[in-house]
């Protein structure tokens, strides 16, 4: 790879990259998130990872996070996790009481370390501190993305009807009741509907969230913060039932609404904010890259957040991957399995990864983009 070389250049490409690579201090260290002010205009600012279990990541995440909010007035966090998990998180940082009851701790699900670790514990009490420091218009708000949450979402939907709408909770939670034969394996509901051939739940849960919309002026008039929390569980819901059952048909077509999902959440969450507002989002690479760019668009059909904000925000939107070369991640050997310490195989030498690691430097920032130089972009291509 260090032999690739760059047209128009007396040198390699991995020193020229070298020469362009901007090198970071430990994420620890009080300077590290400076390299990233260059990204503070942004309207959104989308930080990868590599692996869901490398502390590395979710320290450097949480440093430039941090320097977003205190230096260029961002509010907004959202993260790939459940709405409902990420909103008593949101509770606990703004000060806000609960509405919906939480039948277990935040992200008990697997798999628990993605979000139950000290590095997103520590993020989350320095969020809590910055809030009890600044007026309510600047306080951070830390929301969930993804689509996973089913039953826990429609305990907040009849929760929030409960209190609001006793007829209409006594309705929705009779329409909910599809879902009982496989509350305890959703997936299992995919399969029933695809044997049966038709969509068991659909109309249900789409009367649900109709039901809600409609009666928006009349609720949210009350309590706009809790409304909008429940109507956002009723969408996951009604998306969480077409997702289970896509999965039986296409990776892609799961994968797509998946995405899909989470774009639509951040829009609404802008929305919401006001035209000046500013987010920060915390997901894999996979999601935050321009899947266009990749063998996900070009040949598998897929498309994620990355692509969607990309399209929608242009050179407002700033996509920040994260890479390795080695080292040891958390992980499960298969899904619902325990926890383990893995060691991390060092990187091919034909792979990116490879040629980072021959710059070698540590840590570095390398921007991309348009300021990128022409020849090392059309190296990097080929």
């Amino acid at each position: 790879a260090q032999a690739v070389p760059v047209p128009d250049k007396a040198e390699t490409l991995v020193q020229a990259l070298r020469r362009l690579a901007q090198p970071l201090p430990d994420p620890d260290d009080a300077g590290f998130a400076e390299a990233f002010d260059r990204y503070g205009s942004a309207r959104v600012v989308l930080l990868g990872e590599a692996s869901h279990g490398t502390s590395e990541f979710y320290r450097a995440r949480a440093a430039i996070t941090r320097r977003l909010i205190e230096k260029h007035g961002f509010t907004i966090v959202a993260v790939e996790a459940d709405w409902p998990d990420a909103a008593a998180i949101d509770r606990l940082v703004g000060g806000r009481p609960g509405t919906a009851p939480q039948r277990s701790q935040p992200f008990s699900r697997f798999p628990t370390w993605m979000w139950r670790n000290r590095d997103v514990d520590d993020f989350i009490t320095s969020l809590r501190r910055h809030n009890g420091n600044v007026p309510a218009e600047r306080r951070v708000r830390f929301y969930g993305l993804d689509l996973y949450s089913m039953t826990a979402s429609i305990s907040a939907v009849l929760a929030y009807l409960d209190k609001v709408d006793p007829v209409a909770a006594r309705e929705a939670r009779a329409r909910y009741a599809c879902f009982n034969p496989w509350s305890r394996e959703l997936a299992a509901y995919g399969r029933a509907s695809l044997s049966k051939g038709y969509a068991i739940c659909e109309l249900p849960v789409t009367r649900n969230l109709v039901d809600l919309l409609r009666k928006e002026l009349s609720y949210s008039a009350r309590d706009g913060d809790d409304f909008f929390d429940a109507v956002q569980n009723a969408r996951l819901v009604a998306d969480a039932e077409r997702y289970y059952r896509l999965m039986y048909f296409g990776a892609h077509e799961s994968w797509n609404l998946r995405d899909r999902h989470m774009f639509g959440t951040l829009r609404r969450i802008l929305e919401r904010a006001g035209p000046q507002a500013k987010a920060v989002i915390w997901a894999h690479n996979s999601h935050i890259g321009d899947a266009r760019f990749t063998d996900m668009g070009s040949k598998r059909g897929e498309l994620n957040i990355g692509q969607l904000c990309r399209e929608s925000f242009g050179d407002s939107a700033a996509l920040i991957g994260f890479g390795t070369h080695s080292g040891n991640v958390a992980a499960a050997s298969e899904w619902d399995a325990p926890m383990e310490i893995k060691t991390v195989r060092p990187s091919r030498p034909d792979s990116y990864e490879g040629l980072c690691h021959e710059v070698g430097l540590p840590r570095f920032l390398l921007p991309m983009g348009r300021q990128l130089d022409p020849a090392v972009h059309r190296a990097l291509s080929t």
